[in-house]
């Protein structure tokens, strides 16, 4: 159930992104990049869209296949059973390791340690977010709404992007972002969150009635709009 609603439902990234890399990192077409925790492919198709090689490195199964159906007119994406900390992959073979919505996950100095082996020499990591805007009205209602039924979300700080850089040498930059959803996207975007109570219990049936409820104050001509800050983390990994 969460497979298909990340599929259908997930915010995806702005092209800025990948124009951040260029602009910031020299990012072009023919370079390698490792996109960990690769899921449904959102973050790899950037870089897939500038001529880069991916390797989709997921290890969930389910995930890992979703993101070759969702890739698969794109030849140069590979899909890798992997994760942070053992990605597989061959030393010094890739020029960037990404990560979209993902790199809370990891087990931090292990997975340091394996991106600074992957990547070649002057590699950069670039760790990226989609994070709720919280203005007033639609947007802090759902806030509030999560809140309620998900206290305990997955947040990241600055002293774990620290610690997954190795040390204070990485900058940060943000692009705004948005989704427009209907009713059923709506279910679809709270559904496919790791942190909201699972499918087939009541706690998800009551979830699923205050999100049709909050769908029917704020709508507007049948959607609403999911605003976000992408948060870019991006440097040279160092050693801490």
């Amino acid at each position: 159930m969460r497979v298909d609603a990340y599929e259908r439902c997930r915010p995806s990234y702005p092209a800025a992104v990948a124009a951040l890399a260029e602009r910031e990192c020299g990012l072009r077409a023919g370079q390698a990049v490792a996109d960990i925790g690769c899921g449904t492919g959102l973050l790899a198709r950037l870089f897939l869209e500038r001529g880069c090689h991916v390797f989709g490195v997921e290890p969930n199964p389910e995930m890992r296949n979703a993101g070759r159906r969702a890739l698969a007119e794109l030849a140069q994406f590979q899909a890798i059973d992997g994760r942070a900390e053992s990605t597989t992959l061959a030393t010094s073979s890739v020029d960037f390791v990404t990560a979209g919505q993902a790199a809370h996950w990891f087990d931090a100095d292990p997975a340091r340690a394996e991106f600074a082996r992957i990547l070649k020499p002057g590699g950069w990591l670039m760790l990226v977010w989609n994070e709720r805007k919280r203005e007033p009205g639609f947007m802090s209602d759902y806030e509030a709404l999560i809140a309620r039924h998900a206290p305990e979300q997955s947040r990241i700080d600055e002293k774990r992007i620290s610690r997954l850089f190795g040390g204070r040498g990485w900058r940060m930059a943000r692009l705004d972002n948005w989704q427009t959803l209907d009713a059923e996207g709506l279910r679809g975007r709270v559904a496919s969150s790791s942190y909201t109570p699972l499918p087939g219990t009541g706690e998800f049936a009551a979830l699923m009635e205050e999100v049709d409820a909050l769908f029917a104050r704020h709508r507007r001509d049948g959607w609403v709009k999911v605003e976000y800050s992408t948060e870019v983390y991006y440097g040279r990994p160092g050693v801490l």
